[in-house]
């Protein structure tokens, strides 16, 4: 049914409101403890075991606070753990990998000029890439490489990049993003967790025993959240981009997805330098305003979109669309008000790219994207955005036709 179309469009809002909200959190409280370790100072007269201290004012009160590396002399009676605000982030960021990708996977995960598979093969590789992502990260950390904290940086960047550039042979620009999104916040979120919080407990219930903590666990959940640390603003990029296709959809999107990482280590490199009191240092951002130009040349090089749809034929999964007796008609009207911008060489005057890599210019395009053009310019009118090609109440009245008796031709 033809409603389906609209409540799946409102679970795909909520779950994406849902994982901005907890996104913010767990980003948010991640910044500032990092800024707040980086800021610890060592005095006198701290107590034993206390590693530093930090004074902070907000809301017009004041904040002393004190770290241990392993843990104080008695246990506190109240305990706060930090650990829901990453599993729920990766939990609704999983619902919408789900809701957007695998339940639009032959529009938006599947680019048959990369690689002709069926939507349940995809979703399999796109699963069991998440899961080899986190066992391969586990064992290098846990191999004699992970006693060298930057060499083993610079093994995991390699990882990262050769995952770039094999998400772009798998699937479309927009999801090989995506899924470098996701596969390096699956990374994050088990070393939660998988380390950070197990480690802690055994801390914990070794000292409410009475034993005295190896100081191991701590070192260890350290050198993953640093980990952390440095994904965290390349994770947001990649969350993002799917709204930009001039990061995702060029030949060398896998190359600005390298470089991506590179810009997340040089701005928490700055950040963390001025936390730690240690200078400003200014190359970095530099290096980074360098590293983005590259990045802004990368995406113009090439004029050929990836992940376009078949120009030759519909694909049999849209197939009831272009048969619909009213789709002349509607082929017609998307020419004339949205191709101008849906094109792979738009000619509306700012717009270099289509928006969201969405073309519109052949039955093919026009078919795959009919749920898209139903709810943007039928049930709403969030397109052309400001009515900028007048379209009117009855063409609007047409695309809705379109589409529904399309769907209820297709359950009959």
């Amino acid at each position: 049914m033809y409603e389906y179309a609209i409540a799946w469009e409102w679970l795909a809002f909520a779950a994406r409101w849902f994982h901005v909200v907890t996104a913010i959190a767990w980003i948010g409280s991640s910044f500032y403890f990092i800024a707040l370790d980086l800021g610890l100072v060592k005095r006198p007269h701290l107590p034993p075991g206390a590693y530093g201290e930090e004074w902070q004012v907000h809301g017009g009160g004041f904040y002393h606070i004190q770290k241990y590396l392993v843990a104080p002399a008695q246990m506190p009676e109240h305990l706060t753990w930090f650990k829901y605000e990453s599993y729920f982030t990766w939990i609704s960021g999983f619902l919408m990998l789900c809701i957007v990708y695998y339940g639009g996977a032959d529009l938006f995960l599947i680019d048959r000029h990369v690689l002709d598979i069926s939507p349940p093969v995809a979703i399999l590789i796109s699963l069991a890439s998440l899961a080899f992502g986190w066992v391969v990260y586990d064992l290098l950390c846990r191999s004699p490489l992970g006693l060298n904290t930057w060499g083993l940086m610079a093994v995991l960047y390699a990882v990262l990049v050769f995952m770039a550039w094999g998400y772009t042979q798998l699937f479309t620009g927009r999801a090989a993003f995506l899924h470098l999104g996701a596969f390096t916040a699956t990374i994050m979120s088990a070393n939660v967790f998988m380390i950070i919080i197990p480690n802690q407990k055994i801390v914990v219930a070794d000292l409410i025993a009475g034993r005295t903590p190896d100081p191991k666990y701590g070192q260890v959940a350290k050198q993953r959240s640093l980990h952390n640390n440095y994904l965290t603003l390349p994770v947001i990029f990649f969350m993002l981009s799917n709204h930009y296709p001039l990061a995702f959809g060029t030949a060398f999107n896998w190359v600005i997805a390298a470089l991506v990482f590179l810009m997340g280590v040089t701005i928490r490199h700055w950040f963390n330098t001025t936390h730690a009191r240690k200078g400003r240092p200014t190359w970095t951002w530099i290096v980074t305003v360098i590293l983005f130009m590259l990045i802004m040349w990368l995406s113009t090089v090439p004029k050929q979109l990836t992940g376009e749809t078949d120009t030759a034929a519909v694909t049999p999964a849209f197939q009831q669309f272009a048969d619909n007796p009213h789709f002349p008609a509607v082929k017609q009207l998307v020419s004339t008000r949205c191709s101008m911008c849906h094109a792979a060489e738009p000619v509306y005057e700012g717009v270099v790219r289509p928006p969201k890599g969405v073309a519109l210019e052949n039955d093919a395009e026009i078919a795959a994207h009919a749920r898209e053009i139903y709810i943007q310019a039928g049930r709403s009118h969030a397109m052309p955005p400001g009515n900028v090609t007048d379209i009117t109440p009855d063409e609007r009245k047409l695309l809705i036709a379109w589409f529904e008796s399309a769907v209820e031709g297709k359950k009959q």
